[in-house]
């Protein structure tokens, strides 16, 4: 088949990596100019997340690029270390960064896959065996399947299904990213300051060459501009004014970060993840939010399942998005149930709070529930029964 996917993050070119090896046909439209780097770590926990990046020949690229993070210090205003979080707890089997993980993708696509940068998709119209697609930039053109891949804003989702708030449930919390110089001389490490509905962070990236700076406040819905990064940029700036520590500086170091990323910290909840002969992937069909840790690996999975359920249902996209979806649902539903209610003790409203979740820290490594919370968010990441499935021979069953 020749398919479409919109998104050239993560979801979409693990799809487009699985699809070649069927034999289709697939162009990556995205809207960015190029290929997106920074953002913040990313990690795949338990068996599930690893097998899917081994069987997809990427493991050891993930592994050769990992972060190798230590230990994340609170700290006082003065700079003072205080509590180091639960590393073990929090981590998972290989963390990475957003930007390396996507360029490890796209490699892996190689010539097969045509990417078009800087376009996006205007109209989707179903014509007999057909979608027909409009584009910004490009001419009208027709493919028979089309994948929306384009995260949590999706596009696609948005053109098939409607406006995306019916389906954005907003978490109570704003996040923005970007690379700093390492000033702070950490060494695979981080800090993090904290005061009531407020946290900035600085850790280390790539060997502590760089550095990501990470800031999260707690509000209900802006009324912004996504594609405005000043207005995106004074709305920070006014949400951490007079915040202490490090603040100022990193603040300083913001307008000159070619990678700034805000957004909301928001859950997207759909009763169905495909229409007619348009499906959604990832974020845009289940995004459960950075607060749950399983986005990724969820992705990875995901865009293994619906591939090979089309390989396996050769050709009748109809059975292939039915099973894609039964696979998927309650592993998704699982991930997401991860991150809600999760701000709370991410980011204490009050300086109470603040203080109650600073002396647990303190005692988790002592308390015996901590290997029970670490095998419940294994269990979670591990909930899904993956076929082997025969990418090799479209149409052939493979065995369950």
């Amino acid at each position: 088949m020749d398919i479409l996917i919109s998104g050239a993050s993560v979801a979409g070119p693990a799809l487009a990596h699985w699809l070649r090896q069927s034999g289709h046909t697939v162009t990556i439209v995205e809207r960015a100019p190029e290929l997106r780097d920074g953002g913040y770590a990313v990690d795949f926990r338990g068996e599930a997340h690893l097998t899917v990046l081994r069987r997809m020949g990427v493991l050891g690229d993930v592994e050769r690029e990992q972060t190798h993070m230590g230990a994340l210090w609170s700290v006082n205003e003065a700079g003072k270390k205080l509590t180091a979080m639960p590393e073990d707890l929090f981590a998972g089997d290989v963390e990475i960064l957003r930007g390396d993980l996507a360029r490890i993708l796209y490699e892996a696509t190689g010539d097969g896959v045509t990417y078009v940068f800087g376009d996006s998709i205007t109209s989707l119209t179903e014509v007999g065996d057909k979608v027909e697609v409009t584009f910004e930039q490009a001419p009208t053109r027709h493919f028979d399947l089309v994948i929306g891949a384009d995260g949590v804003h999706s596009n696609v989702r948005a053109l098939a299904f409607g406006p995306e708030e019916d389906y954005n449930h907003h978490l109570g919390l704003y996040c923005a990213v970007f690379t700093t110089a390492n000033h702070l001389g950490l060494d695979h490490s981080g800090l993090t300051y904290s005061t009531p509905g407020k946290m900035v962070s600085s850790y280390s990236a790539r060997d502590n060459a760089e550095a990501r700076a990470v800031f999260w406040f707690a509000s209900p819905p802006l009324d912004y501009d996504r594609r405005d990064v000043a207005q995106q940029r004074r709305l920070l700036s006014e949400a951490f004014a007079g915040v202490g520590w490090e603040t100022p500086r990193l603040l300083g170091e913001m307008v000159r970060a070619p990678d700034f990323y805000f957004d909301s910290i928001s859950q997207i909840r759909m009763d169905r993840w495909s229409r007619g002969r348009v499906a959604l992937l990832g974020d845009a069909a289940w995004c459960p939010s950075p607060l749950s840790g399983m986005g990724t690996g969820l992705a990875i999975v995901g865009a293994y399942v619906l591939a090979g359920e089309l390989a396996a249902a050769g050709g009748d996209h109809r059975a292939a998005f039915a099973r894609y979806e039964r696979v998927m649902r309650d592993y998704a539903d699982g991930c997401q149930k991860m991150g809600q209610g999760a701000s709370k003790w991410m980011v204490p409203e009050s300086r109470f709070m603040a203080w109650v979740m600073d002396k647990n820290y303190k005692v988790l490594p002592y308390l015996p529930w901590k290997k029970m919370m670490a095998r419940s968010v294994r269990k979670t990441a591990e909930a899904v029964s993956l076929t082997d499935y025969d990418f090799t021979r479209p149409g052939g069953r493979a065995p369950r």
